[in-house]
């Protein structure tokens, strides 16, 4: 099993403010710390690409967490701007986990086509953008988190194959 350590950054105007409660961190965090998971750093942030950017990159660079989750910012109105900035500071983007979320979440709710979370590599950190509801998020996560490990031990640099010898084809039950 690997040893994932994780940081959330929740990015909501009204939360950084103090006039909501943040819901989703804590619910990201309880979900996670249930799967042996390591929550290093959680953060409010309003919704300012600048910061978030910033945040980022001080996270993933420092070397502190392998998973870097954002909750919220990922919609259409104006003030979500959580796509943009972490697209900035990408080194490689993995669309297929943007899309797993997706092609899961809009089975739940037709709004789930107005998501515009990406997913991608950022020194040896994963980033993945999450919806701003706990529900939301929790069920994103759960959507693609049977190759989360496994994503990031590969970004860790991990060489063993991915596929492992089964035998000849005539010693498998084909």
């Amino acid at each position: 099993m690997v040893l994932i350590k994780a940081a959330i950054l929740t990015l909501s105007d009204k939360g950084s403010r103090g006039e909501r409660v943040d819901l989703s961190g804590p619910e990201l965090a309880s979900w996670l710390s249930e799967r042996a998971v390591e929550v290093v750093c959680v953060k409010i942030l309003p919704d300012e690409a600048d910061g978030i950017s910033a945040q980022l990159i001080e996270w993933a660079d420092s070397g502190i967490c392998d998973l870097l989750l954002t909750t919220g910012g990922t919609g259409v109105s104006p003030r979500d701007v959580t796509p943009e900035a972490t697209q900035r500071v990408l080194d490689r983007e993995i669309p297929g986990i943007a899309e797993a979320m997706r092609a899961d979440s809009v089975k739940t709710t037709p709004h789930a086509m107005l998501s515009r979370a990406i997913a991608g590599i950022r020194g040896r950190a994963l980033i993945l953008n999450l919806p701003g509801s706990p529900r939301g998020a929790i069920e994103n996560l759960e959507a693609v988190w049977p190759a989360i490990p496994h994503a990031v031990k590969k970004i860790q640099g991990d060489m063993e194959d991915c596929i492992k010898q089964q035998g000849t084809a005539d010693q498998l039950d084909l």
